[in-house]
């Protein structure tokens, strides 16, 4: 059954975590002033939540035609070695966060961004690896000697199984956030540990947004999910992951960082 579009989305039939059809309409945005948006696309970004489940996401996801005028377009904080001493910082916490777990091997990061994260976990003894959609990141992260793939996650072939794989900020651009998911299950090793962070909807600085009216992420034009920590450990569990430590994320306001085990299957 085809899918319906409205202009530049693909709508979502269910939700798409749970697949349940009880969805209500909770709140439209506006996009416009959004450094990414382009006069093509519809200005308005509607979300739904499910009455199920409580996960909030956008009704659709881009069509291939809106996906591409927004990559080719790019944050500047986005760009490989932006802003390098800052994002340094913030990124050895991450991996001093991870230490307790796990010290070595491959370090993959999805949707890499500046590179500091996998610049910073190379310093540390790990053999880091990038994926991104970006071309232009890809190269240049390969120019400093990262083994770099533009690519999805999901068609991701690589020769050996990751020790870590990180995913900072990267979920909610997903459409089907399970297919993510289930494909980190089968790069990690069987004591691989994922590193996830998002903004969290249950924060009381998410909270503190809302009734200052002033929260930037209803009008993220990359974004189709807002998450909450409950629901995110509740699918993380769902999809062969165990959490074992949460932080307040250093990256965004109102977000979390989760640190979780792949479970060992018998």
């Amino acid at each position: 059954m085809n899918q319906q579009i409205k202009f530049d989305r693909i709508l979502f039939e269910s939700c798409p975590l749970c697949e349940s059809k009880n969805l209500h309409e909770l709140k439209r945005a506006n996009c416009k002033n959004h450094p990414l948006y382009h006069q093509s696309l519809q200005e308005k970004i509607l979300w739904l939540i499910c009455k199920e489940c409580n996960h909030i996401f956008t009704e659709g996801y881009f069509t291939d035609w809106a996906f591409k005028l927004i990559l080719e377009s790019i944050n500047e904080s986005q760009t490989v070695g932006h802003n390098a001493e800052i994002s340094t910082n913030i990124s050895s916490k991450m991996i001093e966060n991870v230490l307790p777990f796990l010290s070595k091997g491959i370090w993959l990061d999805v949707g890499f961004g500046n590179g500091s994260l996998l610049i910073t976990a190379s310093k540390y003894g790990f053999k880091p690896i990038g994926v991104d959609l970006r071309l232009e990141n890809v190269k240049r992260l390969r120019m400093l000697g990262i083994q770099a793939y533009q690519s999805s996650l999901d068609q991701l072939n690589l020769d050996e199984l990751c020790s870590i794989i990180s995913m900072a900020d990267v979920l909610e651009h997903v459409p089907y956030p399970k297919v993510y998911l289930k494909k980190t299950f089968k790069l990690l090793k069987d004591d691989g540990i994922l590193l996830i962070s998002m903004p969290d909807t249950e924060s009381i600085s998410w909270k503190s947004l809302e009734l200052r009216n002033i929260n930037p992420y209803w009008s993220e034009i990359e974004h189709y999910h807002n998450f909450s920590k409950s629901r995110l450990y509740s699918l993380l569990k769902e999809c062969g992951f165990i959490p074992i430590n949460y932080h307040i994320s250093k990256r965004y306001v109102a977000s979390m960082e989760i640190i979780a085990k792949k479970l060992i299957i018998d």
